[in-house]
Formats: structure tokens, sequence, C-alpha cells
């Protein structure tokens, strides 16, 4: 199993809990099942639309897959001291994380929102993926140059700057000019 992927075995955790087949699981995501095995296996890097649709189909919220435990009071995050962090597939290249996720809430139990921090690595020139899920993202520029493809529409975004968007609509967050950046992401995804 790639170092990257360690939702692979959650899904795989969950979906026996909930005595889901990894064919119904698929079929319900309308994913391809050989897709789904790699994603279990470790072996694909999901996209962060892809994990939605599973957390959906599954019933449970999507810091499931990135934290283990719940804590009722409030969750503080430390500069310097960031979670491990959990890298997404932004391409048609699987074999290595566009975004890596940093969990900012990660111990909060019953929350209705996901805080990232996320790094923005730049890949080769490869075909990206739009995806498209329930729910909205906020995102705010922390370092760097971003750009963020919204249905027919393209958003270039420094530092400092913000765009919030309905998710419902084919999107891709990436950098800009090739170069790392980092956000600050809010991602609400009922279920």
């Amino acid at each position: 199993m790639k170092e990257q992927n360690q939702v692979g075995p959650k899904i795989t955790a969950l979906r026996q809990i909930k005595n889901v087949s990894i064919q119904e699981l698929a079929e319900r995501c309308g994913f391809p099942v050989k897709m789904m095995e790699k994603i279990e296996k470790g072996d694909s890097i999901p996209s962060l639309g892809h994990l939605i649709k599973v957390a959906r189909v599954l019933g449970v919220r999507l810091g499931t897959f990135l934290d283990d435990s719940d804590r009722l009071g409030p969750v503080v995050s430390r500069k310097g001291k960031l979670r491990e962090g959990t890298g997404f597939s932004t391409s048609n290249n699987e074999s290595g994380p566009g975004l890596t996720f940093h969990p900012l809430a990660g111990d909060k139990s019953g929350r209705h929102f996901e805080p990232f921090l996320i790094d923005i690595n730049p890949s080769p020139a490869v075909v990206t993926r739009l995806s498209a899920h329930e729910g909205e993202e906020f995102i705010f520029v922390l370092a760097g140059e971003v750009e963020v493809s919204y249905g027919k529409d393209s958003y270039q975004l420094s530092e400092g700057d913000s765009i919030y968007y309905d998710s419902v609509v084919d999107h891709h967050v990436h950098s800009a000019n090739g170069e790392p950046a980092m956000i600050l992401a809010i991602v609400y995804a009922p279920f």
C-alpha cells in the first residue's frame, strides 16, 4: 500500500462493518469495481470527490476517513504541529497526490464542516480531472498562486484571495504556476 493512501483500509473496515460488498459500494458510488478495489488496496489515491461519494454511501462524515477519535469540547490546532496529511489525486495520474490535506478539527465530534490546511503539490503536465460532489467549499490562499477551474470558468487566486463555491459544479484546484501553494479550505459535504 502506498504511504500516501491511508484511507483505503478505513473504507474497507467501514464497508465490512456496514455489511456492504465492494461491488455494492462501487455501484452505489458510480465507480467501476476495479477502481474501488484499487482504492481499498491503496494502489490508487482517490480524489476528494470520490471520497465524499463513498462517505455518503456509507453514511459517515468525510472526516471519518481522515481522523480516528472524537472530542466533545473544542479542538485546538497549533502552528507547526499539523496532523499528518492525507494525499488525494487531482489528475488522471493517480500515482501521486496533488493535494495533501491536514485536518484542523480531526478530533471534533458532530462537526458539520471540515476545515483543512491543504498543500498543493505541483505536478507534471497531465490532464486534470474535474470533480463534483454535494456541498460547498471555501478556499483562502495562504501562500503561492492557485487556479480554480469551476465549470467553464477559471479563477486565478493569490495569497490573501478567497473563493466560495457550490461543489455540485465540476471543479478543480491546482497550482497556477507550477510552484507549491497552501490554502485553508472549509468543505461542507452533507450526508
